[in-house]
């Protein structure tokens, strides 16, 4: 039997792997996703600098109040205000990083709506 925690410390392996492999930099932020169970959050970090440069998520007012925050429809709002808000501060590519989740349901969600809202990855 597959626990709660045993997802978790799979997925957080999956991530470690990959982290190893991509960076992101002040010219090409990368996009980190994290899901939970009612929300998911978005961060542009820059790693060379240790910085976030922007940040979305559905606890945030203009998102928070549309819709209900565990589906794909938020997921999708998300990914729009991300893109909306890398776009404020001239970023236009990033580097994706899905965070150790599988590339479906809210996670691809978001990645689709900030891809049609002007990221690029």
């Amino acid at each position: 039997m597959i626990t709660k925690l045993d997802k978790n410390a799979t997925r957080q392996k999956r991530h470690a792997r990959v982290r190893a492999k991509l960076s992101g930099s002040e010219a090409r932020p990368r996009l980190n996703v994290f899901r939970s169970n009612k929300h998911i959050y978005a961060q542009l970090i820059d790693d060379a600098n240790g910085v976030t440069l922007a940040s979305a998520s559905t606890l945030d007012k203009e998102i928070s109040t549309e819709t209900t925050s565990n589906n794909a429809e938020a997921a999708q709002k998300v990914g729009e205000l991300i893109a909306k808000r890398a776009g404020e501060k001239g970023i236009k590519a990033v580097v994706f990083d899905r965070g150790g989740y599988l590339f479906h349901g809210r996670v691809k969600a978001l990645a689709d709506a900030a891809r049609e809202n002007g990221l690029e990855f």
